[in-house]
């Protein structure tokens, strides 16, 4: 009569079980659930690596859903918010501006970092127009009070892990940083000169477009996003103060951005995204060299 054959990794119990995939004699503990009988645990694991992640319809993976972009982004601007505040040394910063009161002031930070077409130039020198090129960027980072700074994190944190989640870390930061640009890029061509603008709006607004798109090319249902995206073009366009270039700016840089991401053939999406992006932000620095040139010319 044959003997009972032995767990493979533990030889003092009998079975009479096998992997399905190895033939290997498993015991109830080695045993892993399969689509038909049982696996052992090392061909589990074989399977694991063999299996290609799951991606989103954009190219997004699971590292997206845990929204470390989001965080990361939401952090640098508090940190931000706080480096603004004690550059003024309390002051205005944080309340006493705008909006009856409700945002903040001017500090020695948004001075620096803020779009700032200024000309003819003064002493001291500042603004894009004298080589500050930095301006396009940082001020996306840049915000006038806590109610100015609290508003956009609320919607960066809103929209941003919905976005991060479908799209993955990487093309979410490119849409989130090209749509800021593409707003700082629109401020400064169309405000006027000596007039300095700063805020993460510009990079909001381009969620909210791609929010649209994205959803448009899912075949979702987006009458929920229109209205709230109606209600921020009122208000962008009603209260004073607010740079409606850069608002305006960041949702079509937004949405350009989100239909690169959107429609790249599945093929040759990254190849495509990537070009688009680059195809955007070319676009963007010529309009600031030719805003430049026609400010000093």
């Amino acid at each position: 009569m044959p003997a009972t054959p032995v767990c493979y990794r533990h030889p003092d119990r009998e079975t009479c079980v096998r992997c399905t995939r190895c033939d290997r004699p498993i015991c109830p503990e080695c045993m892993r659930d399969a689509s038909v009988g049982h696996q052992c645990p090392e061909c589990v694991n074989e399977g694991r690596r063999s299996v290609r992640p799951a991606r989103t319809a954009f190219g997004g993976g699971a590292a997206g859903r845990r929204g470390l972009v989001t965080r990361t982004l939401i952090t640098l601007n508090l940190l931000m918010m706080v480096l603004s505040i004690a550059s003024d040394g309390g002051g205005d910063s944080m309340a006493g501006g705008g909006l009856g009161g409700l945002l903040g002031g001017g500090t020695p930070l948004t001075q620096w970092g803020a779009v700032l077409a200024e000309w003819p130039p003064r002493f001291p020198v500042e603004g894009i127009v004298t080589g500050e090129w930095y301006r396009l960027v940082t001020a996306m980072f840049l915000h006038y009070g806590l109610v100015h700074l609290l508003l956009n994190m609320w919607a960066l944190w809103v929209l941003g892990r919905e976005l991060e989640a479908l799209l993955g870390p990487l093309r979410f930061l490119a849409l989130y940083l090209v749509a800021g640009l593409g707003g700082n890029v629109a401020a400064y061509l169309f405000s006027s000169p000596n007039a300095a603008s700063a805020g993460a709006s510009t990079a909001i607004f381009g969620l909210f477009a791609a929010v649209f798109v994205l959803m448009r090319r899912l075949g979702r249902d987006t009458s929920a996003i229109v209205p709230i995206l109606v209600i921020n073009l009122i208000f962008t366009f009603t209260v004073p103060g607010i740079s409606i270039p850069g608002h305006v700016g960041g949702l079509v840089t937004g949405a350009a951005m989100a239909w690169v991401l959107a429609y790249a053939p599945r093929m040759r999406r990254s190849v495509f995204q990537s070009v688009g992006t680059a195809v955007i932000l070319v676009a963007l620095l010529g309009l600031a060299i030719v805003r430049t040139a026609a400010l000093a010319g």
